[in-house]
């Protein structure tokens, strides 16, 4: 029976292809952005690829953002070095428009959970030089009212594939928003610091967890800032030895 085991592995790779063929003919795949057929399954049309705008470098090593011409490693923007972030770096696979932003908004308001295994894969190569063993990835927790209506939490199911994929440790037990807060898109600095006044706390037990570690804070997009800021001096109270962000979608000012 030495020659079973192969066989039979051989014949479930088979099966395996033949599923796939037949359910390709009787649900074509889609277009993960609008939901054209496309060729291959878990990926974007044509049109929409052309409107994904892929943060690469040249970019800000502290901040992420796009620079317009390559002007040597290393280099920090003025935003940076004006008001330096609590993270030492952020990452993201696109910016916030086009497709990107559908995308995030199919995944968060349209029940789109499949859509977190490809958006996480993109997350995991864009922030490869973050992540890796030894890391631990922390996704933006929700407050249990939002996660209630929402049924989800799109952080975590795209910290889970990021972590699949990486060889880092999930926690989603460490960080706690203990107050619902208001979206933060249109307020003032003031506004965004009274806002999250108190949101956020550290589980039981979590500086022990996080005492000399390298995090990776998780989130779907970066606009403002403000929160993964706030949950980065949180970490570094923790002991944490360095703080990350990794996002799908970055909101970049032009100009």
């Amino acid at each position: 029976m030495a020659f079973a085991s192969p066989v039979i592995a051989s014949a479930s790779r088979a099966f395996g292809v033949a599923a796939r063929v037949v359910l390709d003919f009787a649900l074509p795949p889609q277009c993960l952005a609008c939901s054209k057929p496309v060729i291959d399954s878990g990926g974007l049309c044509a049109g929409c690829w052309s409107v994904l705008q892929p943060i690469e470098r040249p970019y800000c090593e502290r901040l992420g953002t796009p620079f317009p011409a390559d002007y040597g490693p290393g280099l920090l923007s003025p935003a940076a070095i004006a008001n330096p972030p609590a993270y030492d770096r952020a990452r993201a696979v696109a910016r916030f428009d086009g497709s990107a932003r559908e995308l995030v908004h199919r995944l968060k308001y349209a029940d789109g959970v499949h859509l977190a295994r490809p958006l996480g894969g993109m997350m995991a190569r864009a922030g490869a030089e973050l992540l890796g063993p030894g890391a631990v990835i922390l996704p933006v927790p929700l407050h249990r009212g939002r996660l209630w209506s929402r049924r989800f939490n799109q952080a975590a199911l795209l910290a889970r594939e990021a972590t699949r994929l990486s060889g880092a440790e999930l926690r989603t037990d460490l960080l706690l928003r203990v107050k619902p807060t208001r979206p933060q898109v249109g307020l003032t600095a003031a506004e965004r610091a009274a806002n999250l006044a108190g949101a956020f706390r550290l589980a039981d037990g979590a500086a022990a967890a996080l005492k000399s570690r390298r995090v990776v804070i998780v989130d779907d997009v970066l606009t403002t800032g403000a929160t993964v800021d706030r949950l980065s001096r949180l970490v570094r109270r923790a002991g944490a030895e360095s703080v990350d962000v990794l996002v799908f979608a970055l909101v970049v000012k032009d100009g």
